[in-house]
């Protein structure tokens, strides 16, 4: 059995997710989002997001992590201020010994919904259908949650071939 925590970066609100997976048995453990205020510095925001992804990673004790890779924004600001914030979501479990896989997002729509094109609905839909009992508590963590989903699917792949 491994645990898994799928991880959605933002500046604005980091989606996390914690499954499990033995097998093709996969189990819902928790999910959440990190809010920052957008008043505060982004030294203290990224800080922000750290600080409680340390806490989620002490409390769960994951031993796997995925998150999904950089898409390119029009704007280079938001670009910029989403690559800080994915450089926190991977730094946090990297500092526990936690190996972090990347995605593409199509590979993740894919993989939970058959479809890489597939609308967000569609994505929190089959999230809900894979994981009985699980409410998303918003689309950053349905998102998180997809990305666990999808490692779920791709490790035994990515540990064959090593």
């Amino acid at each position: 059995m491994v645990r898994i925590l799928g991880l959605d970066p933002s500046l604005s609100s980091t989606g996390w997710a914690v499954i499990e997976a033995e097998s093709n048995h996969l189990r819902y453990i928790d999910d959440g989002f990190i809010k920052t205020d957008t008043k505060l510095a982004i030294s203290d925001r990224l800080a922000e997001i750290h600080q409680q992804l340390k806490q989620v990673i002490e409390l769960y004790q994951p031993s796997e992590a995925a998150i999904e890779q950089v898409f390119l924004n029009n704007n280079p600001t938001s670009t910029i201020k989403l690559g800080m914030a994915r450089g926190v979501v991977i730094l946090a479990p990297a500092l526990f010994n936690i190996p972090v896989t990347e995605y593409e997002p199509n590979k993740v729509k894919k993989a939970v919904v058959g479809v890489g094109h597939a609308e967000k609905s569609q994505v929190e839909t089959m999230v809900k259908i894979l994981l009985p009992g699980c409410k998303p508590k918003n689309n950053d963590s349905s998102d998180a949650l997809a990305i666990a989903i999808t490692h779920s699917h791709y490790r035994g792949a990515r540990i064959a071939l090593i």
